[in-house]
C-alpha cells in the first residue's frame, strides 16, 4: 500500500543517493517540487511530503496544529532515515522542517545531516501579519493575492476557492496558533534561504535562524520575491547538493540518536 505522504514515490531500500524531503508552502502541495527532480544530480533523490487535505490527499482533512503535524510526519517518515537525508521547507514548510527535527530529536529518531530553511523568518520571531484563518473568505482571497504566488485565474473563480479554502485555512491556523518553545539548538547543520525582494522576510534578520544550530550555518540570499523557490531553484538545488555532498563520505547514520 503506498504511504500517501509521498505523492511521487516512496523511497526505496535499494536505492542509493542522498535523500532530500522537502515540505511545501502554505496552500502548496507536492507539486510545488516536481521540476525538482529533475533539476537535482542524480546523486540527491528529491522526495516531496504530500500534506493531508491537498493534491493526492484531497478528501483527507487538513492538519491545523503543528504538534500534531510533526507526530505525524515523524512517525510517517520514521522507517526512511535509515540512510543520510536533508529536510527542505519553504515559508510554512520550512517552519514545520524546523519543528520536525526537533520532534525527531525527543523522539531519538535519526536527525536530517542538514536542514534547509527557506522563506521563512526564525522561529522565535513574533508574527506581523494579522490573523487571518477564521476571516470572512474574501479577506482569505485578498491575503493570498498579497502574498503571491497563487494564480490569478484561482483566485477569480469562487467555486475553485471554496474547494481549497479549507487547506488553506488549516495551514493559516497552524501558522497563526505556532508557539515557539526554546529548546538547546539543533545539533544538524543549517543553510538558510531568502529572497533579496521578498516582502514578507527581511533578509536582514535571516541570520537569527542561526541560534538554532550548534552545527555549521549558513545564509544564501538570491534574487525574487516570496516565491524565489519557484524562480531560482535552479541555483537553490546548486547550493543544496553543495551542502550535502559530504554526507557520501560518512558512516550510515541509523545507530544516530540524538535525545533531550
Amino acid at each position: 500500500m503506498q504511504n500517501p505522504w509521498f505523492a511521487q514515490r516512496e523511497p526505496r531500500e535499494e536505492e542509493g543517493g542522498i535523500r532530500l524531503f522537502c515540505l511545501p508552502y502554505a496552500g502548496g502541495s507536492a507539486s510545488a517540487y516536481r521540476a525538482w527532480s529533475g533539476l537535482a544530480p542524480d546523486r540527491v533523490r528529491v522526495h516531496p511530503l504530500e500534506l493531508p487535505g491537498r493534491g493526492t490527499r484531497w478528501g483527507e482533512t487538513p492538519v491545523a496544529r503543528m504538534p500534531l503535524m510533526t507526530e505525524s510526519l515523524a512517525d510517517a517518515l520514521a522507517k526512511h532515515l535509515d540512510r543520510p537525508y536533508g529536510l527542505f521547507g519553504h515559508s510554512m514548510g520550512a517552519l514545520i522542517a524546523f519543528e520536525l527535527t526537533r520532534t525527531l530529536r525527543a523522539k531519538g529518531l535519526p536527525l536530517p545531516r542538514h536542514l534547509f530553511v527557506s522563506g521563512s523568518n526564525a522561529p522565535d520571531l513574533p508574527r506581523t501579519r494579522r490573523p487571518i484563518h477564521t476571516a470572512p473568505d474574501t479577506e482569505v482571497v485578498e491575503e493570498l493575492r498579497f502574498l503571491g504566488g497563487t494564480p490569478a485565474e484561482l483566485l477569480e473563480d469562487p467555486a475553485l476557492m471554496r474547494l481549497v479554502l479549507p487547506a488553506l485555512r488549516a495551514d493559516f491556523s497552524l501558522l497563526e496558533t505556532y508557539q515557539y518553545h526554546a529548546q538547546s539548538p539543533l545539533p544538524v547543520p543549517m543553510t538558510v534561504f531568502g529572497g533579496d525582494r521578498d516582502p514578507l522576510v527581511k533578509s536582514g534578520q535571516l541570520h537569527r535562524w542561526l541560534r538554532q544550530t550548534s552545527a555549521a550555518g549558513r545564509l544564501e540570499i538570491l534574487p525574487g520575491e516570496h516565491f524565489f523557490l519557484h524562480s531560482a531553484a535552479a541555483k537553490m538545488l546548486t547550493t543544496i547538493a553543495e551542502d550535502l555532498a559530504p554526507l557520501e563520505a560518512l558512516p550510515d547514520p541509523a545507530a544516530q540518536r540524538d535525545v533531550v
